[in-house]
């Protein structure tokens, strides 16, 4: 019972980790990704037109819809440089409040006294050593264009155009090392895109319900443009992220019947040492099926008094780290000091499940030997 009990409760605890996890990533995109997403279907960027945007505001639940021109530049400040990818927004991108409190040094802006200002992750402040604020120097940003044939021209290759550093985010180490905001027209004017949009981030209302939107938007826009949600925009991160924790599931499970076969070894010695007691109760009349349920019920209370005992220490555990977070992730350069766990339902469920599969699995053949057991002249 006891192996039962610790082998359950550290697959309660994995799963809660993973579930923490998954949670963990969810609450640090939703800060940088938009809740609804329009691309282009095939090509890189599509035509803006008033007849797009009005289809797009006429769709019931949507609030907010900022334009975006994103493609990655050659950045240098002073001596220092890098290449990073350039998100350009129109100026509705602020009132979406995804960044507010991302913000650790600075002022929140795109545009103020018609200077434009960048808002650029921590880690590309370290890497260049910025300082937001400073009108001294400015970020030189450079992309590449096609030259004419046979020029050898260097001023030629690439446009360049200067913007100030007005703010730092810290969101997440992918973010903050690869990503600077700019104002959506300093984008278009760099990469020469006009009235070119790579995206469309859509902000919708609090009471509207984001499936509903988004059906209704395929509908009008169809199959033009890809339309997708937050969990769509990571799909390749958050599919990784519950394989894993599958294959963690399945790992210990089989810890879990591994742990199991002292119940089998258990009940087939009760059944070797019960041979006399199970020829009296065949000599009275009991039936095969009888004697087997007798051991199967034996076997699940075994099985099903760890499970109970597992579920509640795990449970446990878990409740303690979302209250005390009292195991530390052991670095202080995370978004999180102590490991996140999520308990769900589901979980219990599926190893409940998984539990009472595994006791019958290796309650069933000693249960079966006990039924040899009924003639007298095997006592």
């Amino acid at each position: 019972m006891i192996g039962v009990a610790v082998c359950t409760a550290a697959l309660i605890i994995v799963l809660s980790v993973f579930n923490g996890l998954e949670t963990l990533l969810h609450s640090l995109y939703s800060n940088f990704d938009p809740e609804i997403k329009i691309e282009a279907t095939i090509g890189k960027s599509f035509e803006m037109t008033p007849d797009l945007l009005t289809q797009i505001n006429a769709v019931e639940g949507v609030d907010i819809v900022t334009e975006v021109i994103q493609d990655y530049v050659y950045v240098k400040y002073r001596d220092a440089n890098t290449i990073l990818t350039m998100k350009g927004v129109s100026q509705n991108f602020l009132d979406q409040h995804r960044i507010d409190n991302a913000i650790v040094t600075g002022e929140l802006k795109l545009t103020q006294n018609e200077i434009d200002y960048a808002i650029i992750g921590r880690g590309i402040q370290y890497a260049l050593s910025i300082v937001p604020g400073e009108d001294m120097y400015a970020m030189q940003i450079h992309y590449i264009k096609e030259p004419k044939a046979g020029s050898i021209d260097i001023n030629k290759i690439y446009r360049k155009q200067n913007i100030l550093a007005g703010s730092v985010f810290a969101i997440e180490q992918n973010y903050d090392e690869n990503y600077i905001i700019v104002p959506l027209s300093f984008a278009s004017e760099l990469l020469n895109y006009d009235d070119k949009r790579t995206s469309l981030e859509l902000k919708i209302n609090d009471q509207a319900d984001i499936n509903q939107v988004i059906g209704d938007l395929r509908k009008k826009l169809g199959e033009e443009y890809l339309i997708q949600d937050r969990f769509e925009q990571q799909a390749d991160l958050y599919k990784l992220l519950k394989l894993e924790k599958l294959f963690v599931f399945i790992a210990v499970a089989f810890i879990l019947l591994v742990g199991s076969i002292n119940i089998f070894f258990s009940l087939s010695m009760l059944a070797i040492d019960k041979k006399k007691d199970i020829a009296i109760l065949y000599a009275l009349g009991f039936k095969d099926r009888l004697i087997k349920n007798i051991f199967l019920f034996e076997g699940s209370i075994i099985g099903i008094g760890g499970a109970i005992l597992g579920v509640v220490l795990g449970a446990s555990v878990c409740l303690a780290q979302q209250t005390f977070g009292f195991v530390s992730m052991g670095t202080t350069s995370t978004v999180m000091s102590e490991y996140p766990v999520d308990l769900q339902v589901m979980d219990l469920l599926y190893i409940t499940i998984t539990i009472i599969v595994i006791t019958f699995t290796v309650s069933y053949r000693p249960a079966k030997m006990a039924t040899k057991y009924q003639q007298p002249g095997l006592l």
